[in-house]
């Protein structure tokens, strides 16, 4: 900066001081002479009448002189002062006139260089952007931190164009907003900035203020915070805000609505948020109270959690809602605003009850229903049991929670142990046990699998029957079907004893008459007819005689065989010859011979009254085997079959295709009870015309009874 026309300027104003000053102090001389002598005049001039004449010309004069002295001395003084500011201006000029040093222009260069250093240093470390641009748009200055923005070093920015590295707001922008600036000489604000060497836009808390010099606008001076991360984190509060599907609530503590999420407003029925806070938070209360009661603990606790209150909807009905809220202070412990959450849970209360009922009902069912029922977890324990067991078995349903299902061998724990592994889906044991009070009973065990989420098996189900008495009433209805059956052979028993013992009574009489080498002849004609007619009736014992306790080995060869001669004059008188093939390599069955001839003795007599049906003669084929770990029996004849429509229902108790008199229809379903009971079934194949084959599936006791049933349902 040229600074020799400001010193010459300081110095003509001190010479110009100066003069002022000595004129003025010449006035004020002249004008105390001026006042002094009036002021010796006006005070002698009634004295100077009575003086003599001689004497006042003596006085006045030397009151002048003395007068005189003072004011010399006076201006000599300040004369003197005037000399001096004079001298010291001549030595001012002389100062101006000669140029610097060397050294003293280093000191000012070095100054100026410490104090811009400073400057600069102060500007650098600001972490917000400084820049200083032209009118035109043309940078003039910037700190680091536009450096760093833009990308680049000072010396590559300097002197261009902003609109080089900014692409938004353009420099057309820029001029529609310069005369607004012009005219208020200052603008904050925020802005949206796209730089050239960034994808993302910025946002930039500005503050623009007009930079005037001389009267002119000369620039404009920008500082500018970088707040893209926190517009960022609002953004992303606003969405989680608006996104969440709890509704979050802003409120005074005189129930005015401050913010509100869109959550709330469709929570309440509202279709605006200007419509819901038109309403005060008092007025969507159900119960004033709750309302009442909420307000004293916030203020109390300062916060609240999950409390269940009540609200009306804008169309008037009700909703649960849990609220968890917290109240905001001030500096002085003033409630500024309370804030918080609202979850519907109207629906989940409804679901609540109707699952409380559900639970209810179930528990009713199990309480009514007549089996007991049982529950046991992986390990085979129990860990439910109904009501209905100590009605069953005497044991108090607690005293059987926590205990195992008992040993392997047992029929229960084999069963259950079958349904954990998967190989069965639904299995049935009938078992003898005895009650708490120390009597037997028959009790039936039906058990399935327990599925978990995964459809994994984590348990067993099982169910709890008191059959004693529909055994004693099956066991009575099989012996009423023996002696039906029994009563179906009187007649062949009375003509197979009738011949023997005709026989033994001509033999009788023909020993009275004979030789005694016809009467060895007689005799042992009597003895064959005698052994004859023992074999009729014993067979006839064994097949009437009550069944035994538990289960012997037996030769299913020797019990087809016995029940065959028990029917066999039936089947000679009605022309039906029996193929019966024995295979003597079966391994014994362990059963009871009893139930085992009543099923063999009902599908004889089943497929003799079938083929009677059509024709006078026919026959019917027995064959025996084993399949895996199952034997098997099937008996074939050569009768009309079964119409497909009948199929489904020949095993039903009571149901028959006889004519009345015929039967009872319970021979067929009193087979399959019996052979169930052994774990097997009865297959039955029909081809009308042709004939019809029932083949009995016996699963081997010593198997394991997932291999037997696969053998049963294979066969």
């Amino acid at each position: 900066m040229d600074l020799e026309p400001l010193e010459r300027e300081d110095q003509a104003s001190r010479l110009s001081r100066l003069d002022l000053e000595e004129s003025r102090l010449w006035r004020i001389a002249l004008l105390f002479v001026s006042l002094l002598g009036i002021g010796v005049a006006a005070a002698c001039w009634d004295n100077l009448a009575h003086i003599s004449v001689h004497l006042s010309l003596f006085i006045v004069p030397i009151a002048l002189a003395v007068f005189v002295v003072i004011f010399a001395i006076f201006s000599a003084r300040k004369r003197h002062e005037i000399a001096l500011l004079r001298a010291e201006l001549r030595g001012i000029e002389k100062a101006v006139a000669a140029p610097p040093s060397e050294n003293q222009l280093e000191q000012m260069l070095a100054l100026i260089r410490r104090s811009q250093k400073g400057f600069r240093d102060l500007i650098d470390s600001f972490d917000d952007a400084v820049l200083s641009i032209s009118l035109d748009g043309t940078i003039q200055a910037a700190n680091r931190s536009v450096a760093s923005l833009f990308g680049i070093e000072f010396p590559h920015f300097i002197g261009r164009l902003a609109s080089d590295f900014i692409v938004h707001p353009a420099a057309a922008d820029a001029e529609r907003f310069l005369p607004r600036l012009l005219d208020r000489k200052h603008w904050s604000g925020i802005i949206e900035v796209q730089l050239k060497n960034e994808t993302k836009p910025r946002f930039f808390d500005c503050s623009a203020q007009l930079v005037v010099k001389e009267g002119r606008n000369t620039g404009i001076s920008i500082w500018a915070r970088d707040i893209t991360n926190q517009r960022e984190r609002e953004s992303r509060f606003t969405e989680l805000f608006e996104s969440l599907h709890e509704g979050v609530y802003f409120s005074t503590p005189d129930g005015q609505w401050l913010d509100a999420n869109i959550a709330l407003v469709q929570m309440l029925g509202y279709s605006t948020k200007a419509e819901m806070e038109s309403v005060n938070v008092e007025d969507i209360y159900v119960d004033p109270a709750e309302r009442a009661a909420w307000l004293v603990d916030l203020n109390r606790d300062a916060i609240v959690l999950d409390r269940e209150i009540r609200l009306r909807r804008k169309d008037g009905s009700q909703m649960i809602c849990l609220d968890s809220a917290r109240a905001i202070y001030d500096s002085e412990g003033r409630v500024l605003r309370y804030q918080g959450t609202l979850v519907d849970i109207t629906q989940k209360r409804e679901m609540e009850a109707r699952l409380q009922d559900q639970q209810e009902f179930s528990r009713r069912l199990i309480e009514c229903f007549p089996d007991a029922i049982l529950v046991l977890d992986g390990n085979l324990r129990h860990t439910f049991a109904s009501p209905r067991l100590q009605e069953i078995t005497g044991w108090e349903p607690s005293e059987l929670l926590g205990t195992d299902a008992g040993p392997d061998t047992t029929e229960p724990a084999r069963l259950y142990h079958e349904i954990l592994a998967g190989n069965l889906k639904v299995g049935t044991s009938e078992y003898l046990t005895r009650h708490r009070n120390g009597t037997w009973q028959s009790l039936r065990c039906t058990a399935s699998p327990l599925v978990g989420h995964n459809n994994e098996i984590v348990g067993v189900v099982a169910s709890l029957r008191d059959i004693t008495v529909s055994k004693q009433l099956e066991q009575q209805l099989v012996q009423a079907e023996r002696l039906a059956a029994m009563g179906q052979m009187i007649d062949g028993f009375a003509h197979e004893l009738n011949n023997p013992l005709t026989a033994i009574m001509g033999g009788i009489d023909l020993l009275e008459i004979s030789d005694k080498e016809k009467e060895q002849k007689h005799l042992k004609l009597l003895k064959e007819q005698a052994r004859r007619a023992v074999e009729v009736v014993q067979n006839l014992l064994f097949f009437s005689r009550p069944p035994t306790r538990g289960n012997v080995r037996l030769n299913l060869n020797d019990l087809i065989q016995r029940t065959l001669l028990l029917h066999q004059y039936s089947l000679r008188m009605n022309n039906i010859t029996v193929d019966f093939l024995p295979e003597l390599s079966l391994p014994l069955f362990e059963g009871d011979a009893n139930q085992l001839m009543q099923v063999f003795l009902n599908l004889i007599i089943n497929a003799e009254q079938a083929i009677r049906t059509i024709r006078e003669r026919g026959s019917i084929r027995v064959r025996l085997g084993q399949k895996g770990s199952a034997l098997w029996i099937s008996f074939q004849d050569d009768g009309p079959g079964v119409p497909e429509e009948m199929l489904n229902n020949i095993f039903d108790p009571f149901y028959t295709t006889k004519r009345p008199g015929g039967g009872s229809g319970m021979g067929l379903s009193v087979s399959m009870g019996i052979v169930k009971g052994y774990g097997g079934r009865i297959q039955f194949e029909s081809a009308p015309g042709t004939g019809a084959v029932f083949t009995v599936w016996l699963p081997l006791r010593t198997q394991a009874s997932g291999e037997i049933a696969a053998a049963v349902h294979a066969g």
